[in-house]
C-alpha cells in the first residue's frame, strides 16, 4: 500500500502501525482539520495531507446562517412566537453596510466573503502574511490580529486549530472587539479561550456570540459538554458542530480526496500537505 486515504486512524484503523506497511509514502485526510490526527504514528518522511476546501461551501453559509439568526434575532423572535407576542419586537441588527472581519482568509473564508457581498458588506481578511486576495477590502497578517477585532461588526473565525492559533482570542482581543460585535465560529472552539468568551457574554449583554465548534467534543458517543453554561445566556446562539454537514457533502469531500490522491499517483505534488510540527504542542504527547 503506497497511499492511505483516512478520516479518524483511531476509529477506522486501530492499532495500526506504519511499520506493517513499508511501501506507505502518503496520507490522505478526508477532513480538513488536522488538530486530532496521530501525527506520532506516522514517521516525519510520510507526508499528511488535509483534504482543503472539501467542506468550504457548507460551513461558509452555515457561518452566514449562525450570523443572521445572532443578527436577527432568530431564537429570541421564536420565543416570542410562542407567547404570542408580537411588539417590541427583538433588537434586531444588521448586515448591510456594516464590516466583517474573516479570521483564516483560506477556502472557507473566501467562501464567506462571496456570500457577503451580497449584503454590501466591507470585508477585512486575515492571513498568515498579510497578503491581499480577491473577496476583500484590506488584508491584515496575523501578527495584527488584535487591530483586526477592532474593525469588525461581525467577527467570523475560521481558523484551524494549530499551535499558532489555540487560544489566541482571550479576554484582551474580546475587549478590543467592538462592544455590539458578533463572534462566529465555525473553526475550532479552542482558538478562542472558552472562559474569556463567556465572562465577556456575561458582563457585555450588547455583544453577541454564534459557535458552532465546542471546547470538548465526544464524536464516538456523539456528545459534546462545556464548563460553563453558554446555552442560557440570551446573547448567544449555537449549534453541534453540524456546520460540514448536507445531503451533498460526503460526495463532495470524497471527491476532494480522491483528486488529492490521484495527483500523488500521477507524480504530481498533493495539494494541503501540512506542517505536522503546526499541530504537535510541545506539553503534550504526539
Amino acid at each position: 500500500m503506497e497511499a492511505l486515504l483516512v478520516g479518524s486512524v483511531d476509529r477506522e484503523l486501530g492499532p495500526f502501525n506504519h511499520v506493517s506497511t513499508p511501501s506507505l509514502r502518503f496520507v490522505q485526510s478526508i477532513y480538513t482539520g488536522l488538530d486530532q490526527f496521530p501525527f506520532t504514528r506516522f514517521p516525519d518522511s510520510i507526508p499528511v495531507a488535509a483534504n482543503g476546501g472539501a467542506y468550504a461551501p457548507f460551513v461558509a453559509e452555515h457561518a452566514i446562517a449562525l450570523a443572521l439568526a445572532s443578527a436577527r434575532e432568530i431564537v429570541a423572535g421564536q420565543a416570542q412566537m410562542r407567547t404570542h407576542t408580537l411588539r417590541p419586537p427583538p433588537a434586531i441588527r444588521l448586515l448591510v453596510g456594516r464590516t466583517a472581519v474573516i479570521l483564516g482568509y483560506g477556502a472557507i473564508g473566501r467562501e464567506i466573503a462571496r456570500r457577503l457581498a451580497g449584503f454590501d458588506i466591507r470585508i477585512i481578511g486575515v492571513n498568515r502574511t498579510g497578503r491581499m486576495a480577491p473577496g476583500c477590502s484590506a488584508m491584515l497578517p496575523a501578527d495584527r490580529l488584535k487591530e483586526a477585532l477592532t474593525e469588525g461588526d461581525f467577527v467570523f473565525d475560521v481558523r484551524p486549530l494549530t499551535r499558532t492559533t489555540r487560544g489566541t482570542i482571550g479576554a484582551e482581543e474580546l475587549a478590543a472587539m467592538r462592544p455590539q460585535a458578533i463572534y462566529v465560529n465555525v473553526g475550532r472552539a479552542a482558538t478562542v479561550d472558552e472562559e474569556a468568551l463567556y465572562r465577556h457574554l456575561v458582563a457585555h449583554p450588547d455583544f453577541r456570540a454564534a459557535l458552532d465548534p465546542w471546547w470538548q467534543e465526544d464524536f464516538a458517543k456523539g456528545t459534546f459538554a462545556s464548563r460553563f453554561p453558554f446555552v442560557d445566556l440570551p446573547n448567544f446562539v449555537g449549534t453541534p458542530h453540524s456546520a460540514g454537514f448536507g445531503p451533498a457533502t460526503e460526495q463532495f469531500s470524497l471527491e476532494r480526496a480522491l483528486e488529492n490522491l490521484a495527483r500523488f499517483f500521477r507524480g504530481v505534488p498533493p495539494r494541503y500537505v501540512v506542517d505536522r510540527r503546526e499541530y504537535l504542542r510541545p506539553d503534550l504527547p504526539g
